[in-house]
């Protein structure tokens, strides 16, 4: 009697694991919210200002089954005359966001810039990856090109200062100028920061190539 109680209950345990895994296994995958661009517009730091570097995030997630949704670029845009002030962190939503493999980049915008507790988010080169799901090259890679275009502090709002030194004319500009960058693998120099590591060191695509980038930028679904 005692060794049938037994085997009753481990038959019992081994369904309610089963189920477990069968559930595990059935859970869907959650959507795309964020990825760097595979490919930056080809001229430099001039993203045709916020609605071409929107349109450019929109395309290439279209292009990987995720146009669906409201795709923005995480730029700032820098105070200039009767230009108002643009925060990246404002223009991304909410969250959750999660890469082209389903991993939490950060659960909410508070997370993401590490309001409460530094360095909370999951940008880092084994996951911040390109709407393909594929690696950007960082450090140690040929070519480096771990810089992202942000215009933007470490908390994602805009820089003090003048648009063609913080954002290339805010992301008009392919001439003389800079623009804020981080770095998606956080490594390189003394600031490793995923958003405001240094400023280029000018607004070409030959500049931006010259500082280990590739005039690209990361992409949030707003919705």
């Amino acid at each position: 009697m005692h060794v049938r109680t037994v085997t009753t209950a481990a038959l019992a345990a081994f369904a309610i694991s089963m189920t477990a895994t069968t559930l595990s296994a059935q859970a869907p995958q959650p959507p795309m919210g964020f990825f760097v661009t595979s490919r930056g517009m080809g001229n430099g730091a001039n993203l045709g200002g916020l609605a071409g570097a929107d349109k450019h995030c929109q395309a290439l997630a279209a292009a990987a089954g995720a146009g669906a949704r409201t795709w923005r670029a995480y730029l700032s845009v820098t105070a200039f005359q009767t230009t108002l002030p643009v925060n990246a962190r404002d223009r991304i939503g909410r969250g959750p966001w999660y890469n082209a493999k389903g991993e939490l980049i950060a659960a909410s915008v508070e997370e993401l810039h590490g309001d409460f507790q530094h360095d909370r988010n999951n940008i880092r080169k084994p996951s911040a990856l390109d709407e393909r799901g594929q690696p950007v090259k960082g450090v140690g890679d040929m070519p480096n090109e771990h810089d992202m275009l942000t215009g933007s502090d470490s908390h994602g709002r805009a820089i003090v200062g003048r648009p063609p030194f913080t954002t290339c004319n805010n992301w008009t500009s392919n001439a003389a100028g800079s623009a804020i960058v981080g770095h998606h693998d956080r490594l390189g120099g003394a600031n490793s920061s995923w958003n405001a590591a240094h400023g280029s060191a000018g607004c070409s695509q030959q500049d931006l190539v010259g500082t280990g980038g590739a005039g690209l930028f990361y992409c949030f679904a707003a919705d």
